[in-house]
């Protein structure tokens, strides 16, 4: 292995271990009621509230039994047992409190687990990601605890009837009447791909199946991945259709490259194209003014345009289209390295290095802490709400962890070739 692969994977480990985990071990967890404790605001220095939502908390359970794995392994060196006690414990909290008796999970629970409505009148279940979310922390957990394997299945399958149905609902940004939403069969792959690798049942390899077939022919046109589609008539031109969120279709990038084997003959198994849709992602999402992913951009790139429509996701796209987030800048940094490995292009290659620079110098909030993960379009930070009114241990920990694991995997060969 090369000195700058061997570089960055000392620095990522040791920052994932000591500054991201680190935070989030001595911060997160909440040992009188289980569940982890995420609203925090973004300098990460003030508990704004003790709600625990279950977007975060299934989360989590995925997190930390991966990173219980992982050091069980020797990719990391950590004591497993207390990720995988927080694994179980948060799981609990989530079977024992937050499932309801239709098969959904209630959106967001007080401190003690006692399920809440976000908004008064409508409703407990009010989105399908926290259902997908629980399924994937059981799937995680699956891993190293069998029992969990069939909730995890259960909850995705009920889900994915949903989404089929029509009968989802996906708080907090409802699908814009007329047109189709990329989420849905992206969380699907990537939760289903999850589930079969802890059942290797055949519905959950259908979910897997049936996610390609959508991407491939709904939202993937050539290289390029459309977020909101529209099939109505008079719609092509409207901001919605004409929007792009490619921090998503990265993403999405590496769920399809980890679904390879189970969508042979499929865009999932053909690396080359994952790697032309990742550049172009890339290149239309890249600021050159101050660098970095903008969070939305025009299908020709730049400002989001088109005609308006007063809807509530387009006025999202419109006021936030120029914040830099951690997630994709985390989520595009575990891609480019994966597709620059499975195709050795320079060019994947050369995207992977210039995003590293910039989100190491950008993101990180100092030695022991995590990252102040919402910025302006110049890198400054910025106090606002992305999703959910928390501080997400998900992204950046994930991504850092399958980083490190795919660097791990190169030294060792490396080492065995010499």
């Amino acid at each position: 292995m090369s000195d700058p692969q061997t570089s960055e994977l000392v620095a990522t480990r040791k920052h994932l271990v000591d500054d991201v985990l680190g935070w989030w071990m001595e911060h997160g967890p909440d040992p009188q009621y289980g569940g982890v404790r995420t609203c925090w605001d973004n300098a990460g220095k003030t508990l704004v509230s003790t709600y625990k939502y279950t977007w975060s908390q299934g989360r989590w359970v995925w997190l930390m039994a991966r990173v219980a794995e992982a050091a069980r392994a020797g990719v990391l060196d950590l004591d497993p047992e207390p990720y995988l006690q927080q694994a179980r414990s948060t799981a609990a909290f989530i079977r024992d409190h937050a499932l309801l008796p239709d098969g959904t999970t209630a959106y967001v629970t007080d401190r003690s687990g006692t399920p809440k409505e976000p908004v008064a009148g409508q409703g407990i279940s009010v989105s399908v990601f926290a259902d997908l979310f629980a399924a994937l922390g059981f799937a995680g957990l699956a891993q190293l605890d069998p029992e969990w394997a069939g909730p995890a299945e259960s909850i995705l399958l009920a889900a994915a009837q949903r989404i089929d149905a029509g009968t989802y609902r996906s708080e907090p940004y409802p699908v814009p009447a007329g047109h189709a939403s990329f989420a849905l069969p992206m969380i699907l792959l990537g939760v289903g791909e999850q589930v079969h690798r802890a059942t290797g049942s055949a519905r959950s390899l259908e979910v897997v199946r049936d996610s390609v077939a959508a991407i491939e022919k709904t939202f993937l046109r050539g290289v390029e991945v459309v977020e909101m589609p529209s099939d109505a008539p008079g719609r092509a031109d409207t901001l919605l259709s004409r929007h792009r969120a490619p921090g998503h279709t990265l993403e999405a990038l590496w769920f399809l490259h980890h679904a390879a084997d189970l969508a042979p003959g499929t865009v999932a198994a053909d690396p080359d194209r994952l790697a032309d849709i990742a550049i172009h992602a890339c290149g239309l999402d890249w600021d050159d003014e101050y660098g970095g992913l903008l969070r939305f951009v025009d299908s020709d790139g730049g400002v989001p345009a088109g005609r308006r429509t007063d809807d509530g996701y387009e006025a999202l796209v419109v006021d936030t289209w120029d914040t830099k987030l951690w997630w994709p800048h985390a989520e595009a940094l575990y891609t480019t390295a994966l597709l620059s490995r499975a195709t050795a292009r320079a060019d994947v290659a050369d995207w992977h290095e210039k995003l590293y620079r910039y989100t190491m110098d950008t993101f990180p909030a100092g030695p022991g802490e995590e990252w102040i993960q919402i910025r302006r379009r110049d890198g400054s930070p910025l106090d606002a709400t992305v999703a959910l009114p928390v501080k997400d241990p998900f992204h950046i920990a994930r991504s850092f962890l399958l980083l490190v694991e795919l660097l791990h995997e190169d030294a060792n060969e490396a080492t065995e070739v010499q």
